[in-house]
């Protein structure tokens, strides 16, 4: 922007990988290149036609307004404008040269052949110029006929390596600073010059001259004639603070120069301003939605700040013209932050607006879809918007319609009510079996938090298995450790939850209860809960002697405290029916815990007891496949050894030998009867006790048998080792 002149501009614009420089004095409705000099600086002549040669100017105005930057012009001095540029097709950053214009850019005078920096002095009285070098100088330029004539003078008396110049504040000061340094090495220089000694007396009126400002002649500009006040050329004085620059305004006749394409339109080649391809110009009668008349573009529009009267005025204006009668078309509903989401109990804002139609006579009914709907009876009276506020998370179907007597329109918007998602549990088994299928179910808090996505990882899978709804089923086809990761995406909120679960052929698990005193002590909190899992299954280890590998106890969330163990298979060794041993581990847990015999102490003070819960009658849980079989066996054996003694107690007077029989068994009960046995005898070692679970194996053998008198003994043959490598 030329300071100084309204509505005159320069620009570099960048076409086909070329940047020239365009000047307007319409703020922007025209715009041509500008006029290079006629003559270089040493007066040789140049030879530069338009459009195919022009001068350029590089427009980098200085960030600081107490120096220059490429180019430079001031408000008290209008029409005087100074630049760095080239001549030529395109702006170019090599032989660059500096350039002044005295008629606000009408043409140009080449002042240097090099760069330099150009100060204002005395409101552009006088011209200083520095010029750009990395060598040390001692002299500067001084101008006081708009840069016609430069007259050198020295500043120091030793060269200066010169790092900028500074004026004083104001444009009427005479004072200038510049600073640098003699050496690399040394401190800033500072020079302070005052230039009023030059000077010999005020400026009078007589040393002023009108200057008409134009555009190639014309003088129409921005729709008024302006002439101002300049200082002669040949004037030698000092303007000082009171000097203003007087300016005569005359208004001129509108022309088509003073219009610009309206909006939607565009100039065609022979300078006629048309609809471009995207517009409607029936979209103009917008405001009828709102008020019973419209302004109909002609096309055109005065530029903004133009002050020109008369001429073709009412030509190119937009006319004012009563509103058509149609029915609405164009409706639009929105919320007032154009967003589809909402958090709960905020007030929302909807805007409805029409593109056609006679919003006076058009009613307007908005249905929120939380069973509230409101009907307006136009258009005008919800300009401010509709505000509603949504007591319940959901999507909602808002719907918004216009009806008059020529029509109706509906138009729908879903709207997501949401609330901020605080915290989210995984919820999973802490063993599982494999090859059966578990629940995964994500608890989250607050419950309803609207439309949410589940992004589930399981074990090793890179792909993740995405879902709406907060539990999946898994089947984990390997033993070990698996790992379970959930991400709960919420709006613009994201959380995360992992779990640990041990994956086994089978396993058997028992809830725990404490006495009441450790409900006192529970916080609730995943930490305090990891901490006393430990603890509790140390104690079971240690009343126990099991395998600590075998035991798992983790103490589940809530009040009262509960806690669940689990026994896993000892893969080490290879044992036929471990869910057998299984069984008999769990009765051995069970037998400590209702002795009481597994305690631990919280803190001094706090002696917590285990017990195993009585939820109810069902058994342990016992996910070995071979007790299913075994159970089935053991209850046909049940029938068949009831139907025998029945047959036996029926007919004992005709079997031969039976006597026999019961008189070795006799004999048998009075051997054990004899054998003294103590009260540590009485408790089976370890040994017998895998001689009992062996016991309960099936027959994978043929049976020994073994004549008794006219009566056979069956011995079965145990199928699990006996050898002294048993763990058991």
């Amino acid at each position: 922007m030329v300071a100084g002149i309204k509505g005159m501009f320069l620009a570099n614009k960048k076409l086909n990988n070329e940047v020239k420089t365009y000047i307007t004095y319409n703020k922007g409705r025209d715009w041509r290149l500008l006029q290079a000099p006629s003559a270089d600086l040493r007066g040789n002549r140049i030879h530069c036609m338009l459009p195919y040669c022009s001068l350029h100017l590089h427009l980098h105005v200085s960030a600081n307004p107490y120096t220059s930057g490429n180019i430079a012009s001031r408000e008290l001095a209008p029409g005087i404008i100074v630049a760095s540029g080239s001549i030529g097709a395109e702006l170019t950053s090599s032989n660059v040269s500096m350039f002044i214009t005295s008629d606000a850019g009408n043409t140009w005078r080449q002042i240097f052949d090099e760069e330099y920096s150009v100060l204002y002095l005395d409101q552009g009285g006088a011209l200083v110029a520095i010029r750009h070098t990395p060598l040390p100088i001692r002299h500067l330029r001084l101008s006081f006929d708009e840069g016609r004539v430069w007259n050198k003078y020295s500043f120091t008396s030793s060269p200066l390596f010169v790092d900028g110049v500074l004026g004083e504040p104001g444009e009427e000061t005479l004072i200038m600073t510049i600073f640098g340094h003699v050496s690399h090495r040394s401190e800033w220089q500072l020079v302070k010059i005052d230039f009023r000694s030059i000077f010999n007396r005020r400026c009078i009126e007589s040393d002023y001259v009108p200057w008409d400002l134009h555009d190639q002649g014309e003088r129409c500009l921005m729709g008024v004639k302006r002439v101002y006040r300049k200082l002669k050329p040949i004037a030698r004085c000092v303007m000082g603070k009171t000097y203003s620059v007087t300016t005569i305004s005359e208004p001129c006749d509108c022309t088509e120069s003073d219009f610009e394409c309206d909006y939607g339109f565009e100039r065609r080649a022979d300078g006629k301003c048309t609809p471009a391809f995207w517009f409607l110009p029936s979209s103009m009668s917008r405001t009828c939605t709102t008020e019973h008349t419209f302004l109909n573009s002609t096309g055109y529009r005065k530029v903004v700040s133009n002050n020109c009267t008369g001429g073709v005025m009412e030509q190119y204006t937009a006319r004012r013209q009563l509103c058509p009668s149609q029915a609405p078309r164009g409706l639009h509903l929105v919320t007032s932050e154009g967003k589809l989401t909402a958090t709960l109990a905020s007030n929302v804002t909807f805007l409805v607006f029409l593109e056609e139609g006679d919003g006076s006579k058009t009613s307007i009914t908005v249905d929120f879809g939380d069973g509230n709907a409101f009907t307006y009876s136009n258009v005008s009276s919800i300009e401010d918007g509709i505000k509603h506020i949504y007591k319940n998370v959901g999507i909602y179907r808002v719907s918004a319609t216009a009806e008059n007597s020529l029509g109706s329109e509906t138009v729908l918007l879903f709207l997501h009510i949401t609330c901020q998602l605080e915290s989210i549990h995984l919820s999973a088994p802490f063993v599982a079996v494999k090859n059966k299928e578990v629940n995964l179910t994500v608890v989250l808090s607050p419950s309803q938090v609207g439309t949410v996505t589940y992004i589930w990882w399981f074990g090793n899978n890179s792909e993740p298995v995405i879902t709406l709804e907060g539990s999946v089923a898994f089947t984990f086809s390997r033993e070990g450790i698996s790992v379970v990761t959930v991400q709960v995406s919420a709006g613009n909120n994201i959380l995360q939850d992992r779990k640990t679960i041990a994956v086994h052929e089978y396993f058997r698990s028992h809830l725990l209860a404490f006495s009441s005193n450790l409900d006192d002590h529970n916080p609730d909190v995943a930490e305090w809960r990891l901490d006393v899992s430990r603890v509790i299954k140390n104690s079971m280890v240690q009343a126990t002697g099991v395998n600590s590998d075998q035991l798992l106890v983790t103490v589940l969330p809530g009040l009262p405290t509960v806690a669940e163990f689990f026994l896993l298979p000892d893969k080490q060794y290879y044992i036929t029916d471990d869910g057998g041993y299984l069984h008999f581990l769990s009765e051995l847990v069970l037998s400590a815990l209702n002795q009481n015999l597994v305690q631990f102490t919280l803190r001094p003070g706090v002696q917590v007891t285990v017990y195993a819960a009585h939820l109810s009658a069902a058994p342990l849980v016992d996910t070995s496949e071979n007790h299913s079989g075994s159970a089935m066996l053991m209850l046909l054996s049940v029938v068949v050894v009831g139907l025998a003694v029945f047959l036996i107690y029926k007919f004992k007077r005709k079997i031969p030998g039976l006597h026999i029989y019961a008189a070795m068994q006799d004999e048998k009960e009075q051997e054990m009867i004899q054998s003294p046995v103590s009260l540590t005898d009485s408790t089976p070692s370890f040994s017998s006790q895998r001689e009992l679970l062996t016991t309960l194996e099936p027959l994978d053998t043929e049976p020994n048998s073994q004549t008794i008198g006219e009566y056979h003994a069956v011995l079965y043959r145990p199928s699990v080792p006996t050898s002294d490598t048993s763990p058991f």
